[in-house]
């Protein structure tokens, strides 16, 4: 894994339902993401934050809330993220809501592109963010990012990575989802995403779920991890705007993050939708570092 590691602050709700998670990365930072990673004997840059337009709460404009300010917040996103990996780095994007997963991952698979690299996407989330504008019931574009990356959305969105689509949907693996909305759901089934919802994780269990969401990684493979904090049960992480019940508990997310670790091949991360708001005493942001931490090595014991 690469040990030179950045910070990117992305502090927006702009394609969010309710307002807060543009103090995501304050609170990541309070949680002390930065040190934490650095007791793990890596090099951290914290890049500090994006800027962009603010939040102008308005009603959907023919099926999408705050076009014109999500693209320029993903434009940021993917310029800042490819900057770094252009550097040998690995960045990691504190977000702002789930929207901007369509400048980071668009930026990634720019990166793997011009590197020759495979890439695979994991996406942890309650939500598959598979929506369209005809198919949303509410305009909010953190439901959408990847229908979006796979092309399928506004041209202003789509065509920020430079390739149309950015990615095919047979790189992503999405885990923990709970929540999807019906005309979603027949257009997930007709793109072949593959989807690890809580039905399958809990027949199967998260080492299975892991182990298939992981198969074929080799040395070629930049594997990237869309973290929405949302995809743990909100009983332990009450700190998101869109709390789905029924999510993996403390020690399944343990195991996913553990068993990602395991690969080596982690390149880049987001981190995302984090709404201090909602949150007790910082709780989520806390759990949310945690994890992280099992994402770079931390282990109960000493493993091979």
């Amino acid at each position: 894994m690469n040990r030179k590691v950045s910070l990117i602050g992305a502090p927006t709700d702009i394609g969010a339902g309710a307002r807060g998670a543009s103090m995501g990365p304050e609170a990541l930072r309070v949680a002390n993401i930065q040190s934490m990673l650095e007791a793990h004997g890596l090099e951290v840059a914290d890049r500090g934050n994006l800027s962009g337009p603010a939040n102008p709460w308005l009603p959907p404009v023919d099926g999408y809330r705050h076009l014109k300010e999500v693209v320029a917040w993903n434009r940021a996103v993917h310029e800042a993220m490819y900057a770094e990996l252009a550097l040998g780095r690995l960045p990691i994007l504190l977000g702002g809501d789930h929207c901007l997963g369509l400048g980071s991952i668009s930026a990634v698979a720019r990166h793997c592109r011009e590197a020759g690299k495979k890439l695979r996407v994991l996406w942890l989330d309650a939500h598959a963010d598979f929506n369209t504008s005809v198919l949303t019931p509410s305009g909010n574009i953190h439901g959408m990012p990847v229908a979006c990356l796979c092309g399928h959305g506004p041209q202003e969105l789509i065509e920020i990575g430079g390739t149309v689509p950015a990615i095919s949907p047979k790189v992503v693996r999405q885990i923990g989802i709970r929540s999807v909305d019906p005309g979603e759901k027949r257009f997930v089934h007709e793109m072949g995403l593959e989807v690890f919802d809580m039905r399958y994780i809990d027949e199967m269990g998260m080492r299975h779920t892991m182990e298939l969401a992981l198969a074929t990684l080799d040395e070629k493979t930049h594997l990237h991890v869309s973290f929405d904090v949302d995809f743990l049960d909100p009983d332990i992480a009450p700190g998101v705007g869109t709390t789905v019940p029924g999510g993996p508990t403390y020690r399944e997310a343990q195991l996913c993050m553990e068993m990602i670790a395991d690969t080596g091949r982690l390149a880049s991360l987001d981190v995302m939708e984090l709404n201090p708001a909602l949150d007790i005493r910082n709780k989520t942001a806390e759990l949310a570092v945690d994890l992280i931490e099992s994402l770079f090595g931390k282990s109960t014991l000493m493993r091979a």
